[in-house]
């Protein structure tokens, strides 16, 4: 994909979020730096069940990644800030005062990247696309207890739209995506911590964009979907494929009903995968509301329930609740949980402006969830944000 053109076409992030309302708005503050009256009133409006809006961000963006730190706070780092411009702001979201504040900035312009959180509460941000949709290798981490970014280890292949998953043993696997030159990856690598470098390890059946992961009960690791090629040229997959962490291999499993990409994954809690949403060829003409289950000891998928809203373009943005029920809070207009007992999608009141796509979306420690910027129809990269409230 490419944001060279406008924001406005029917283009595409692999990952987003890894999907809300008013354009470039930012947090108001007086002139000592306090909450203005407007924002208590919003806060006040969080007591209730549903979504409602909070403060905005400080910077309109989308393509950007929102990661809980151990501490509570949700950061938001990078994205883009209109059509071409990637982003290395970076901010915190507070729930104790439902305020957005500013950290340092990224060492590295970056948008559909990723970040995943560490065994030792650090977050690691890899790679993406800077200026000009060029894809960077770099990759760095920021460290909660100073609030600031510092570089690490580089990806052995630029890339950028790919899939980020923590390991149980507290490696990170980077796979897929796209690289210079529009290249589709197959290949993968493993971030080490306690090194700080990417190493190589078994690559994909295929190559894979805008494809997601999940890492299942048993530690392995479920690619599904996604695309290869741009244009009259591309190719989507209804292909699925199991990553070994011990072994280092990926391995193929059955297939997914029908092909689909820009759709979204998630484990539930009986350890079943609910696929949802994504689209096939004709983008926001082909939007789907099928979901399917992949079960993760017959190696198997099967057709699920309809969503309640057709939706796309919202990887990372499915959030399993305390209850159980499962939010998608991207990808369309109005958010929705989802039941995976009884099979029931529902829409979630007090969505009706959500804008939906390459949002970024993060638990929070009440078990609600905050749900960030974003583009919609005709919109830009959004600053709103709201907040989700079981």
């Amino acid at each position: 994909m490419t944001f060279r053109h406008s924001w406005r076409s029917t283009l595409a992030v692999g990952w987003l979020v890894v999907p809300l309302a008013s354009s470039r708005s930012v947090g108001r503050e007086d002139a000592t730096g306090s909450a203005a009256p407007v924002i208590a009133r919003r806060n006040e409006r969080a007591l209730t069940a549903g979504i409602v809006p909070v403060a905005a961000m400080r910077v309109a963006r989308m393509a950007h990644t929102a990661t809980r730190l151990r501490d509570g706070r949700i950061l938001i780092a990078g994205g883009l800030t209109d059509a071409d411009h990637a982003n290395s702001g970076a901010e915190a979201y507070d729930p104790a005062t439902a305020r957005f504040r500013s950290l340092p900035p990224l060492g590295t312009l970056r948008h559909s990247h990723t970040a995943t959180v560490l065994p030792d509460g650090k977050v690691l941000l890899v790679g993406g696309y800077a200026e000009r949709s060029r894809t960077i290798a770099e990759a760095e981490l920021f460290d909660p207890t100073t609030n600031t970014f510092a570089p690490t280890g580089s990806l052995g292949t630029p890339r950028a739209g790919h899939i980020a998953v923590a390991l149980l043993d507290g490696t990170v696997l980077v796979a897929g995506g796209v690289g210079p030159n529009w290249q589709f990856l197959a290949s993968a690598e493993r971030y080490d911590p306690a090194t700080g470098r990417f190493m190589p390890t078994g690559a994909m059946t295929v190559a894979r964009e805008s494809h997601t992961a999940v890492r299942l009960h048993d530690g392995q690791v479920l690619i599904a979907g996604g695309h290869q090629g741009r244009h009259a040229a591309i190719v989507l997959y209804a292909s699925a494929e199991r990553y070994d962490a011990v072994r280092g291999a990926f391995q193929r499993v059955g297939a997914m009903a029908i092909r689909r990409h820009k759709h979204d994954a998630v484990v539930v809690p009986d350890g079943r995968v609910l696929i949802s949403g994504g689209t096939d060829e004709r983008d926001n003409a082909g939007v789907y509301r099928s979901t399917e289950w992949f079960n993760p000891r017959t190696n198997s998928f099967a057709p699920g329930p309809a969503l309640a809203r057709p939706r796309y373009k919202h990887n990372g943005s499915s959030m399993v609740l305390p209850d159980g029920r499962v939010l998608l809070a991207g990808g369309a207009s109005q958010a929705e949980t989802f039941d995976p007992r009884s099979g029931v999608a529902a829409v979630v009141t007090g969505t009706d402006e959500l804008t939906g796509q390459f949002s970024a979306v993060a638990p929070l420690p009440t078990g609600g969830v905050l749900i960030t910027g974003s583009y919609g129809h005709n919109r830009g990269p959004q600053a709103a944000a709201w907040l989700y409230r079981p």
